[in-house]
């Protein structure tokens, strides 16, 4: 079998701590959908952190994989999304989001 990569976006979110339970609830209503409208998937959900070099203030971090950057970013930019966003500073306490190109390795088999 051989190896053939594909490029993919990754978006990365690092929180310190939620501000509100109950707007955290609300918040993943809305964005788990908007992720699958735009072809994104959760690699890590809301996973508590273990930093084994260096400092981060976060103890919590979600990834999701989008099948390019252009998908990330107009899943940043949408409606469907901008519900959740606007609950972003009453939810989370000191986040982070990063956007990243990447490769996903696919298994291919070979003749």
């Amino acid at each position: 079998m051989s190896e053939a990569q594909q490029p993919v976006a990754y978006v990365i979110s690092a929180v310190e701590g939620f501000v509100d339970e109950t707007a955290v609830k609300r918040y993943a209503e809305i964005t788990g959908p908007a992720i699958e409208q735009f072809g994104g998937r959760f690699i890590v959900s809301n996973a508590e952190t273990m930093v084994v070099e260096g400092e981060l203030d976060s103890n919590r971090l979600s990834m999701v994989e989008f099948p390019s950057m252009e998908a990330a970013r107009a899943w940043y930019d949408s409606p469907e999304y901008a519900k959740a966003r606007a609950l972003t500073p009453t939810t989370f306490k000191g986040r982070l989001l990063l956007f990243v190109e990447g490769n996903k390795v696919n298994e291919t088999k070979k003749d």
